[in-house]
């Protein structure tokens, strides 16, 4: 299959989209960019969704639509999808790209940019292609999102009713020649642990630390792996006032992934009851388990070992509150899986045979806009677009990589 496409006018397309600003809900620029180009090769429909009330950024999620060529000029066709995110994560302004033969780099105080302006770059080139040879191709639907990276959440308040696509493909991946079929669903947990303040060097006996109250819970949980399907991690903690003040309020932040539903919420289920048991059981202080002798006739506190918090005799000092634990999850985004005979397998596949190239179809750990679109029936594969080292300031993309994803695109498209 003969494509032709122009490598420099690609390369230039890239690093344009790279040192253009764009991190989370801050994408207007690159939103009008896209506008100006595809309105300039004669999209017949460019919509902005009203999403940016809900998301927060300065645009919405921008859906663009062009007609297909050949077979009544695509009139009975259905349209193909093709989506990435606008958005990059920080370190993410005053990119400056740096090419070294093949290889785009950026200087080191910045990521790239390639998640995902690698795959905003291959569609700007197939569209500039098919405009160019006027060949038969598929009707197109271009989406291009908001604040992937922090949540997928411009997929999330994305207006469905734009979309006329029952499947496509969302470019959004390391690696090359490689298609994601699955993806685990994930929740978002928020714990947050009260415990007792007091003087660290004055009246230590009389506080409870929420820090140790966390940590005696974190070493009783099993994270990282934790099934061939699951993981759970915690990765923001948040508290404390001073050194020499016994911490009274610990939050951390963390998630659980599972490609079983079931799994997911047994192992969410296992961090609550975790923690609800250690503040259940953890003693108080001494200063109220030990009143004065002269009181100690007045009240009986029951041993700590007797099970939950002990009450203490009602002379004694007894703290304004009680060690507590508040826990809040919530739904990152569902799960996502295809079946090989699906027809946006099916398609891809097809168009890798045009090639005369093996695809390798993954099931991956991470979520995309792809769990989501999939969630409304929209069923949508994640195609690799040859970004390396996302999410580091060492992130890196090679041209022939980037060639390869274009030719991909171009042998889906054309009938």
């Amino acid at each position: 299959m003969n494509i032709p496409i122009n490598l420099e006018r690609l390369a230039e397309t890239f690093v344009q989209l790279c040192e253009i600003d764009s991190p989370s809900r801050r994408e207007k620029k690159v939103s009008d960019f896209l506008t100006k180009t595809f309105r300039d090769l004669g999209a017949t429909s460019i919509c902005e969704d009203q999403s940016s009330t809900l998301t927060g950024s300065d645009c919405g999620n921008l859906v663009i639509s062009f007609p297909g060529r050949g077979s009544g000029d695509g009139t009975n066709q259905e349209p193909i999808l093709l989506a990435c995110h606008m958005d990059t994560v920080e370190p993410g302004c005053g990119v400056e790209v740096i090419r070294n033969g093949d290889i785009f780099t950026s200087r080191s105080d910045t990521v790239l940019g390639s998640d995902d302006k690698s795959g905003i770059a291959a569609i700007i080139e197939l569209i500039r292609i098919l405009r160019e040879t006027n060949i038969d191709h598929a009707p197109l639907e271009l989406l291009f999102t908001t604040c992937e990276e922090i949540g997928l959440i411009g997929a999330k308040a994305l207006d469905r009713t734009l979309l006329k696509a029952r499947y496509g493909y969302a470019l959004d991946s390391t690696g090359i020649d490689r298609i994601i079929i699955g993806a685990p669903a994930a929740n978002k947990l928020k714990i947050e642990v009260h415990g007792i303040a007091a003087h660290a060097g004055l009246h230590p006996e009389q506080g409870i630390s929420a820090l140790c109250l966390t940590a005696n819970a974190i070493t009783n949980l099993r994270l990282g792996r934790l099934d061939e399907e699951s993981t759970a991690n915690f990765g923001l903690i948040h508290g404390g006032v001073a050194t020499n003040i016994i911490p009274d309020h610990i939050t951390i932040e963390g998630e659980v992934r599972s490609h079983s539903l079931s799994k997911l919420i047994e192992h969410t289920e296992e961090i609550k009851r975790t923690f609800q048991q250690v503040i259940e059981c953890w003693p108080l202080p001494p200063a109220a388990l030990h009143p004065p002798m002269e009181q100690a006739t007045l009240g009986c506190p029951c041993p700590a070992a007797s099970g939950g918090h002990p009450s203490p005799s009602p002379l004694s000092p007894v703290p304004e509150s009680l060690p507590s634990v508040e826990i809040s999850v919530h739904s990152e985004y569902p799960a996502m899986h295809l079946e090989l005979h699906e027809p946006v397998i099916k398609h891809v596949k097809e168009a890798a045979q045009k090639l005369g190239r093996t695809l390798t179809f993954k099931v991956a750990g991470g979520g995309s806009d792809a769990n989501i679109f999939n969630s409304f029936g929209l069923a949508t594969a994640i195609i690799a677009t040859g970004m390396n080292k996302v999410h580091t300031t060492d992130e890196c993309l090679d041209m022939k990589d980037l060639i390869r994803l274009t030719e991909l695109l171009y042998a889906i498209a054309v009938h």
